[in-house]
């Protein structure tokens, strides 16, 4: 067994409990990602777990099953959760429950959950059932880390909207498809595949009707190892979408998903159609017969949608662009150059250079042959330092 004792496996026991919630990525949604070790009194692991797919259970329990199957006594042990156990009935019994009747007798928590369902009830009633509670300082490493790992459900309780993460793919002179419409492939395998991971830790998909028209994408998630598909958002304001469209397609595997179809137009026959091919159209109407794009972003947080995952078109891209609506630009450049030809968003033209989209670079990694840039709007992710503001 592991033993800790020093402050350097202190910090050793959150890598571990974030490595665990990292697991989840691809796995929990729409719950949060979260992990969970505990140790004994001799400062001993006795058990870990991440939480499972919706419904199933979360990293405590997990944790707690564990340490029951080696088998481990649990009385007066302590756990160390990355996000505040859940006090209500959801999907699944309270985590505090279970803590409780295991006999844990301290739980340290890395930071509050800012559901209003949770948002400190957890600590509350652990604390009222006599376990000793520690919240780390708000600032501390762990701390950040949790909610950075939860970007997109921190975004959903606090700012009432996804995480809106926008994929591009382009040469180094920033053309995404030739004039005559060809851009399969411009990036590499291992940076097509890449993105395919993206999409998978994503709550939904999104593209354009200008999309499913010029490539008929499918926009599933097509690794191995997939467990569920994200569902597949369509902007369409005037309901265009072909009954025939490769998207209603059984995603790889028979994993389920929903296709929303966000619309301007009111076409009750049109809307019937796509119902009875499985999708469920929403009437989201805007100036100039067009969706609009902020209350479409409000309603998918109130389908549960954390992250929301943008492969659409330089149209569209820019309209979103426009609007404020984006978080975060995923960018995959290849080296070579194509010339003219699409861009990747129509944002501009521009009078002053003050008036881009002022970003910062999150990071930047070679991928296969390309480029991977994950660049952030400013200000956009404050919501993570004050998580409750």
């Amino acid at each position: 067994m592991l033993a800790v004792s020093t402050p350097a496996a202190f910090s050793a026991v959150w890598q571990q409990a974030l490595a665990l919630a990292r697991n989840a990525i691809d796995l929990s949604n729409p719950n949060p990602r979260v992990g969970c070790v505990i140790m004994s009194h001799e400062r001993h692991v006795l058990g870990q777990g991440f939480t499972q797919q919706a419904g199933g259970p979360h990293a405590e329990v997990m944790a707690l099953r564990d340490a029951r199957a080696k088998g481990h006594p649990l009385a007066g042990a302590t756990a160390y959760v990355t996000l505040e156990p859940c006090s209500h009935h959801g999907r699944t019994p309270p985590c505090c429950d279970a803590l409780v009747e295991a006999g844990i007798a301290k739980v340290v928590v890395a930071t509050e959950d800012p559901n209003p369902l949770v948002a400190g009830r957890g600590l509350a009633r652990l604390r009222a059932a006599g376990i000793e509670v520690e919240l780390l300082p708000p600032e501390s490493e762990a701390a950040l880390a949790s909610r950075e790992l939860n970007i997109g459900f921190f975004s959903r309780m606090v700012r009432g909207t996804p995480w809106v993460r926008m994929k591009m793919a382009a040469s180094l002179d920033g053309t995404s498809a030739l004039n005559n419409g060809a851009s399969q492939w411009i990036t590499g395998e291992a940076a097509r595949t890449d993105g395919h991971a993206w999409r998978a830790r994503a709550c939904a998909v999104l593209t354009g009707i200008g999309t499913v028209m010029e490539d008929d994408p499918r926009l599933d998630v097509r690794l191995p190892d997939t467990t569920r598909q994200p569902h597949l958002v369509i902007v369409d304001s005037a309901l265009a979408t072909p009954l025939s469209a490769r998207l209603f397609e059984p995603a790889p595997g028979g994993l389920p998903r929903q296709v929303w179809i966000y619309h301007a137009v009111l076409d009750a026959e049109k809307q019937a159609a796509l119902a009875e091919r499985g999708a469920i159209p929403i009437h989201m109407p805007g100036a100039d017969n067009k969706v609009d794009l902020a209350a479409m972003l409000r309603d998918l947080a109130q389908r549960e949608v954390n992250e929301l995952h943008v492969e659409a078109g330089h149209k569209l891209n820019g309209s979103f662009l426009r609007e404020g609506l984006v978080d975060e630009l995923l960018v995959y450049l290849a080296p070579k150059l194509l010339g003219q030809g699409a861009s990747l968003s129509n944002l501009g033209p521009l009078e002053l250079l003050q008036d881009g989209v002022p970003l910062h670079f999150a990071s930047i990694e070679r991928v296969g042959e390309d480029l991977r840039i994950v660049a952030r709007v400013q200000g956009h992710d404050a919501f993570l330092r004050t998580p409750h503001a």
